[in-house]
């Protein structure tokens, strides 16, 4: 079995994630796809940088990223940097022949989606998006039952994806709320919740768009009152190609949420719906099933998808609660199953380009206050 070398650029919240992904893999999954090894991490940082080597295990630590994607012996590049940065490690991680695990989005703006477009045209290494809410056992079901025909004809959708946080008018602003930053919730949130409808009931056609900023001003880090610049709600209504209508939030001003990924799906033959703080279930609702006498079998019933998840998966085991690392895991192991096998997976980085497209069309509608094709 080969082993490959992992170079994490970033290691915030979601470079953690991803490197206790590479460090679980192998309780999670028997056989493994390939064997890896935590060569390098970057940050900006460089009490981070100290931590991840001392304490995580990581052989190398700098704060110049160039140094990863310079170096023999790491073939997998994996970015969980601020969006800004994107594009120009995606360009020197493609440049020198790495596979790569970018989380989202992948870059954000016409020219850096044109200058990426470009390269991945000549790149030959596989490619892979974080969207782990693809990757419940609910959510792959619900895949396999829409493509299955269960729903028949799609009629209408709801899709959310739904924080808190910055309903604090106290809370400072972070490299997620600034512009600069490629930041906004469209492109935080919104990139999952988009992709995912898209995904499971696309491809869509048109979209309008409406954003809000909660409140005009923030707190920096400083503590000085700054001019808000990025949306904090984004509400998009949608059509798709096959017709059908429906609505997509994203909101980290959603009073009452923590973490909440939900959708409802209406066709002429089925129903279904998930949300993500009881992830366990798909629900599901069949027009078939008979509803005399005294309702029959008609009504909503509750899928258990739990972790069900097909081998080489081995634990926890299969009626264990899922959680929010657990998906995670079952995303990165579909990427290196692609890296042993030279098959490119899915959600790719030219999927991750389509994706960035939709949200700039949505962006596009809500400046110019109209509909616009996708």
């Amino acid at each position: 079995m080969q082993t490959l070398g992992v170079g994490v650029i970033g290691f915030g919240s979601m470079g953690k994630t991803h490197t206790y992904n590479y460090r679980s893999l192998p309780l999670f999954y028997d056989p493994l796809p390939l064997r890896i090894k935590l060569v390098g991490v970057a940050d900006v940082a460089a009490d981070r940088v100290k931590y991840a080597v001392e304490e995580v295990g990581f052989e190398l630590g700098t704060t110049d990223w160039r140094e990863l994607t310079a170096r023999d012996d790491i073939q997998i590049i994996d970015i969980c940097s601020p969006n800004s940065r994107h594009p120009e490690q995606l360009l020197a991680a493609m440049a020198a022949g790495k596979h790569i695990y970018c989380d989202k989005p992948l870059v954000v703006g016409q020219e850096a989606i044109s200058r990426v477009e470009t390269a991945l045209r000549h790149y030959q290494g596989i490619g892979q998006m974080a969207l782990q809410y693809r990757f419940y056992p609910a959510t792959l079901r619900a895949k396999l039952l829409i493509d299955q025909g269960f729903l028949g004809k799609v009629i209408s959708f709801r899709c959310a994806y739904l924080h808190s946080g910055s309903v604090d008018p106290s809370r400072r602003m972070g490299w997620k709320q600034l512009k600069s930053e490629c930041g906004g919730v469209l492109n935080d949130l919104g990139s999952h919740i988009v992709d995912l409808t898209d995904y499971l009931i696309g491809p869509l056609a048109s979209v309008r768009t409406e954003p809000k900023i909660l409140y005009p001003q923030r707190p920096d880090a400083k503590g000085e009152m700054v001019r808000v610049e990025t949306d904090d709600l984004s509400l998009m209504v949608a059509k798709t190609s096959n017709g059908a209508i429906g609505s997509i939030e994203a909101s980290k001003i959603a009073t009452g949420a923590e973490d909440e990924l939900r959708f409802e799906i209406h066709g002429d033959k089925g129903a279904l719906g998930f949300d993500s703080t009881n992830p366990s279930f798909l629900d599901a609702y069949d027009v078939r099933e008979p509803e005399t006498p005294l309702g029959g079998q008609r009504g909503w019933r509750r899928i258990a998808c739990v972790q069900r998840y097909q081998k080489p998966a081995c634990f926890p085991g299969p009626k264990f609660s899922i959680g929010w690392t657990r998906t995670h895991l079952a995303s990165l192991h579909n990427f290196l199953e692609g890296v042993a096998t030279g098959w490119q997976p899915e959600p790719s980085l030219q999927r991750g380009l389509y994706l960035q497209h939709i949200l700039s069309v949505a962006e596009k509608s809500a400046a110019v206050g109209a509909w616009q094709e996708v």
